[in-house]
């Protein structure tokens, strides 16, 4: 008798448990959203999570908070998504540094990108861009490399995160030159001291770098894409310029924490995915020169794989092992 009360009382909570979820999941949100951003603001993929945050907010009836949590590349930022409840209200604006390229360059990383972290909806990718000073000699890639090789001590680079340092050091070994990285918390400094002649070059990404290079504040000596860029026909890509297996995009995508509901997690999907196929998120990725990236839960997970994949050759190839 008591055993068969103990069942019951158990499928009691059971189905008491499940209902309770069920009303969250109908009823989320009832309250504000946390994006946290592991990068510092002014750059793109800052710029992006306020943009589609709020987009998502809007769809969602509720406003959504940017916090930017930047430092030692990305891991802060994950931190605090990973120490979160696994409820749907913190969401990360994550990129292929601390997604695809962190794991590979990087010695006991204290994440499992694949296990810890649950795709939402990617966001857009952008082709990076190298930098010089608007006085600068250095005007192409043949420039370039012929200043580091003359110079006799390594260049200094600005990066941001592991997947430019990654893009810088992948350039370097093809060329066969040396580089120091000098690496920052977000790219705003960085175009800072790139004006200012205290970086001889950088490698971030090109949407953050738009409104500075139609200034003629700084010079682009190339792109890293397949292809020219539409807004800067004038610039060389990397393939082009000699080096034919070099292409390379920056991305951002929306997680959150692993065990965060399916059904929690595909309306916060939902409501990205109506945002990135709206006439204003078009205006928006125009402005920033980048192109959308509408991979819903599982297509992300497959694409993050690839990138991996991806990275982890290009890691082989320009000789880079975790430190």
């Amino acid at each position: 008798m008591n055993t068969r009360r103990a069942l019951l009382a158990m499928i009691g909570l059971l189905t008491l448990s499940a209902s309770v979820h069920a009303e969250t999941a109908k009823e989320f949100p009832s309250r504000p959203i946390r994006v946290i951003v592991p990068f510092t603001s002014g750059s793109g993929s800052d710029t992006s999570a306020r943009y589609y945050g709020e987009q998502m907010g809007r769809a969602l009836g509720q406003p959504v908070v940017v916090e930017n949590r930047p430092g030692a590349n990305g891991l802060i930022g994950i931190q605090a998504l990973k120490n979160a409840p696994a409820d749907g209200y913190t969401v990360l604006l994550a990129s292929n540094s601390p997604m695809s390229v962190n794991p590979i360059v990087m010695k006991n990383l204290p994440y499992d990108p694949l296990k810890d972290l649950k795709p939402v909806s990617g966001l857009s990718r952008n082709m990076n861009v190298f930098l010089v000073p608007e006085k600068s000699p250095i005007k192409t890639v043949a420039d370039l490399v012929a200043h580091a090789k003359d110079r006799g001590k390594p260049l200094a680079v600005g990066t941001y995160s592991a997947g430019y340092q990654l893009a810088a050091a992948w350039f370097a070994n093809l060329a066969g030159l040396q580089f120091v990285n000098v690496p920052y918390k977000g790219q705003a400094q960085i175009m800072t001291d790139v004006i200012g002649g205290q970086l001889d070059m950088a490698v971030v990404d090109l949407g953050g770098a738009i409104t500075l290079l139609k200034e003629g504040k700084i010079r682009a000596v190339a792109v890293t894409g397949e292809t020219r860029h539409r807004d800067f026909p004038n610039v060389p890509t990397i393939k082009e310029s000699g080096y034919p297996d070099y292409a390379q995009y920056s991305w951002v995508s929306f997680y959150v924490r692993a065990g965060t509901p399916d059904d929690i997690t595909d309306k916060l999907a939902t409501a990205v995915q109506t945002a990135l196929k709206s006439p204003e998120s078009d205006a928006f990725l125009a402005t920033k020169g980048g192109d959308p990236m509408p991979y819903p839960p599982k297509e992300m997970r497959q694409f993050q794989e690839r990138e991996m994949a991806r990275f982890r050759k290009v890691a082989a190839a320009a000789g880079i092992k975790p430190e």
